[in-house]
């Protein structure tokens, strides 16, 4: 059986993995939601957390490498474009609320999904 973190970067090739990034950015008003090449940034970052969790790399505390999903991946590559950002402070804010909307929304994305309940 494959990884969820494989079976997401298997993902990050397709059309659909582009429009879930460009509705995420979206639907929780990130400040770049306009700007596809932001857009496609974020998901060749998604991509490089996903290859580094394949290989056994942990990239977010909570998660096993192996059980990291798309969606968290994302998260993560922008988390980790606000640590290189020399922005405008506003619009850095805009990110970080943004950051916390996602994982507000989704928290079951941002755990060991063995520490979920059945069902």
């Amino acid at each position: 059986m494959k990884s969820i973190a494989k079976l997401s970067l298997q993902m990050t090739g397709l059309f659909e993995a582009e429009v879930f990034v460009r509705l995420m950015l979206w639907r929780w008003n990130h400040p770049y939601a306009d700007d596809k090449e932001y857009a496609n940034s974020l998901l060749e970052g998604a991509a490089e957390a996903l290859r580094q969790a394949c290989d056994g790399g942990r990239v977010i505390e909570d998660i096993p490498a192996a059980k990291l999903n798309f969606v968290a991946a994302v998260w993560y590559a922008e988390y980790c474009a606000i640590q290189d950002s020399d922005e405008d402070p506003k619009r850095r804010r805009a990110r970080k609320v943004w950051l916390n909307s996602v994982r507000h929304a989704l928290p079951s994305c941002f755990c060991d999904p063995s520490d979920l309940p059945p069902g």
